[in-house]
């Protein structure tokens, strides 16, 4: 595999929430077919009635923008990274994830977070676009990239695919991206409750099942902000407008829409921040009701989130968080 260019001289996004500083890490934009493959049913049509969509979302004949990323924060002295993308020179049927040469090493370094020095790897579900740089190839081998991380995910998940009758590419993805990881004892775990399971202060998986029967949402709170990272629970913020809008790879679309409309529900009665895993820029906003569903009100990168900002040191959270915390896990939960 050749040497991954140089990291292009772009600022690093991020939102504030709380005294928590959120960092998107840039992979790749994913070409403009992925949109009618992933979500078949976001037509042209469908994209042109939401004009909110476009310039952002959606260019003017319908085709939805769709990223690769992930984020990164700091909370309570833990450093964390919530999915990993596509990897680098990964086999991969999928043309525009094969054998990829991005920068988003130099990225997540630039943003703070050399990879020896992440505590910890929230991965949403296992899916090869979420769990390809779990390893890097050295010396011909699949080796953790975080090799000082506990890398965490719904057992609901793991157990899942631990049962499920693979075809080959879904086989070369567990073999390079996440056996590895389980080998070096670096997998953990974690039973996700209907009200949704703490994995370090501050931080909680939210059970949004359907797309995989393990999916979790990930819920961030500092000082009485929140933020919620979507995973592909909702690919697109056209899904905002068409909760019954699902992916072609939902395994329970059935399921996946109604944790859609519960979450997107949830949100809709808060000032939560929605970072969507999949969201063009500007990636991040506010869920409010529109027309007889939702649209997303962006919060720009690089600018406070205004609304109820606490000020403050360190990476905690007072009373308040605590209490939206439960709050929003209470309505996603029920």
């Amino acid at each position: 595999m050749s040497t991954p260019p140089a990291a292009r001289p772009t600022a690093i996004p991020t939102w504030t929430v709380g005294d928590v500083t959120v960092h998107r890490i840039d992979e790749t934009l994913l070409p403009p077919a992925t949109g009618p493959w992933l979500l078949p049913d976001a037509t042209p049509a469908v994209v042109a009635g939401q004009d909110w969509l476009r310039p952002h979302f959606a260019d003017d004949e319908g085709i939805l923008h769709i990223d690769s990323h992930s984020f990164g924060f700091t909370v309570d002295g833990l450093r964390v990274l919530v999915d990993t993308g596509i990897g680098n020179g990964k086999e991969r049927a999928n043309p525009a994830w094969h054998d990829l040469n991005t920068d988003y090493l130099q990225r997540l370094t630039a943003a703070g977070f050399p990879p020896e020095t992440v505590d910890l790897v929230v991965l949403t579900h296992l899916h090869a676009d979420h769990v390809g740089w779990n390893t890097r190839e050295v010396n011909g081998e699949w080796v953790p990239t975080f090799p000082n991380a506990r890398y965490v995910t719904s057992r609901t998940e793991r157990e899942f695919w631990a049962g499920y009758d693979m075809d080959a590419a879904r086989r070369q993805m567990f073999v390079d991206s996440v056996i590895p990881v389980e080998e070096a004892g670096l997998l953990d775990l974690v039973d996700v409750p209907a009200e949704g399971a703490a994995i370090a202060p501050h931080l909680r998986l939210l059970p949004t099942p359907g797309h995989t029967p393990g999916h979790v949402a990930v819920e961030l709170t500092s000082r009485g902000r929140t933020a919620v990272i979507t995973g592909d629970c909702i690919h697109h913020p056209v899904q905002l407008a068409h909760p019954a809008i699902g992916a072609c790879v939902d395994i329970d679309p059935a399921r996946s829409e109604t944790s859609r409309r519960t979450l997107l529900g949830a949100l809709a009665r808060t000032d939560a921040l929605l970072l969507g895993t999949h969201f063009a820029p500007p990636t991040a906003g506010r869920v409010v009701s529109h027309e007889g569903a939702y649209r997303l009100e962006p919060v720009p990168a690089d600018e406070r989130w205004r609304s109820g900002w606490g000020s403050g040191s360190g990476s905690g959270s007072g009373s308040g968080s605590a209490s939206r915390s439960s709050t929003i896990c209470s309505r996603v939960s029920g």
